[in-house]
């Protein structure tokens, strides 16, 4: 039984790394106009992948290691995910599992396209037809949950629209009328980080400094540069992330990549006994992405964290920077100002972002919202909430992938995720000297400490066991709102 299981394992986690590596190719290096060819062989290896996960004779299987109590209480919890997994996709006949990748990947060369042209109604289409697939797909699984609830579960275990709706009415009650005493402040200089910076000086400063101060090294990870930055692995030890360069603002792949490796060192450091198997992912989207957040912005926005390397920053662009005092750019880092883009947000204003994303989930959902004339409900939602106007689909509507390939329901676990990190931060800080460890060049050592805590057990336990294993209590959003209340007070002298 067990090698019987083991094999099914092995076949499975085989096809999940060339797919794997496929995208990875697909959005960084592979020809736009090789596309064609290599979307339908993607798609037929995600079918006969399918094959193997919905394997009907491998239930019984399953169900015996859950009972065998003499095995390690990780192999049964592993069988209890495939199982748990394995139900949600049995519904689905494989032809239709089979074109929706292949919908999915033309999806996504429809959305570059629509992006870089500026034009939305070239990916509006193909956004239909996804969404119609998913509401079809969910509805195979005859659950007595809403679509919409059904997605937010998926990404994160026990997360529904009523807890999210309590979640961002902690955040939009506290954070918005903060967001407007910032606005009205004294503004913090920034014109700095938007003057010119060479792309090839911002990568001799990533190759040089920056990677190998997070302490990402070539021989387990691997960046390369795309439209919309993410991370993919195969294992613990080949973790790939991404980056995208702007001439016009300095910080753009300096976050992204503290964001990303965030991911990676996540991945890197579960334990290998898991590798190959469900076990090996993080635990949730929202645990996730709790790591990437905590990473960009509870590490990388520490004075600490750029005592080593603002200097060299300096060095690289003398012109740019020789008049800014390391006090003046660390101000103009952490300022606060609404804007456009979600994955260049400030931190006061990106959970901001992330619900009116998640409002128009919801009503893409319940049929409020309709995909026709959604650029024009994102630019109301953007003035409403934010104050901001939207002149530009390519930083609107299409300035996220996440939709192309029907990721409905990851957005809210963004937020949360931010909130997650703050909790974790506060051990992290209770526990170990954080100043100390990222002034003296050894980011190692918080990521260890990540590792002992958390990264270690990968899907082994629940978000909520996490939390209370690390920080002994469950999810508090107040952490999260008082954390960037105390903050931006204290930066704009309010």
């Amino acid at each position: 039984m067990l090698q019987r299981y083991e094999d099914w394992k092995f076949k499975m986690s085989s096809y999940q790394m060339a797919l794997n590596i496929i995208s990875i190719d697909k959005m960084t290096v592979a020809p736009v106009n090789g596309s064609n060819y290599r979307d339908k062989r993607t798609a037929f290896l995600a079918g006969e992948l399918f094959s193997i996960e919905t394997d009907a004779s491998m239930i019984e299987v399953l169900k015996a290691i859950q009972a065998d109590e003499s095995l390690e209480e990780y192999l049964r919890k592993e069988a209890m995910l495939y199982e748990r997994e394995m139900q949600k996709t049995l519904c689905i006949p494989k032809d239709e599992y089979i074109a929706f990748a292949e919908l999915c990947d033309a999806s996504y060369d429809a959305w570059h396209k629509a992006k870089l042209e500026n034009n939305y109604a070239i990916f509006e289409p193909y956004l239909k037809k996804v969404i119609e697939t998913k509401k079809k797909f969910y509805g195979y699984r005859k659950s007595d949950l809403s679509i919409y609830n059904q997605m937010l579960n998926d990404f994160e275990p026990g997360m529904n629209v009523e807890k999210y709706d309590a979640f961002f009415d902690v955040v939009k009650t506290h954070l918005v009328p903060l967001i407007h005493e910032v606005t009205q402040a004294k503004q913090i200089n920034t014109s700095f980080l938007e003057k010119k910076y060479p792309i090839e000086l911002q990568k001799k400063f990533m190759d040089e400094t920056l990677l190998p101060y997070l302490a990402f090294t070539s021989d387990w990870g691997y960046q390369n540069e795309t439209e919309h930055p993410f991370t993919s692995w195969t294992c613990e030890q080949d973790c790939r992330v991404t980056t995208k360069y702007v001439e016009d603002n300095l910080l753009s792949a300096i976050f992204s990549t503290i964001h990303e490796t965030g991911h990676a060192w996540y991945e890197h450091n579960i334990d290998p006994k898991y590798d190959g198997s469900i076990l090996s992912e993080g635990v949730s989207s929202g645990m996730h992405e709790s790591q990437s957040r905590f990473c960009e912005n509870y590490l990388g926005k520490e004075r600490a964290f750029w005592i080593h390397l603002y200097p060299k920053l300096q060095e690289l662009f003398v012109e740019q920077l020789k008049d800014v005092s390391f006090d003046q750019f660390m101000d103009a880092m952490n300022a606060s100002c609404p804007s456009l883009v979600r994955t260049e947000a400030d931190e006061l204003t990106y959970p901001i972002h992330v619900m009116i994303r998640y409002e128009i989930e919801k009503g893409l959902f319940d049929g409020s919202i309709s995909t026709e004339g959604l650029d024009q409900t994102w630019n109301a939602m953007y003035k409403k909430y934010l104050g901001v106007d939207v002149t530009s689909a390519t930083d609107g509507i299409l300035q996220d992938v996440h939709w192309s390939d029907g990721s409905f329901g990851y957005f809210p676990t963004y937020a949360l995720g931010s909130a997650f990190a703050s909790q974790f931060y506060q051990s992290m800080k209770e526990e170990m000297d954080v100043e100390k460890a990222l002034a003296s060049n050894n980011y190692l050592e918080c990521m260890n400490w990540l590792k002992e805590n958390i990264h270690q057990y990968g899907c082994r336990y629940e978000a909520d066991t996490i939390l209370n294993m690390v920080c002994h209590t469950g999810f508090d959003p107040m952490s999260y709102v008082n954390y960037l209340e105390k903050k931006y007070r204290k930066l704009y002298n309010l």
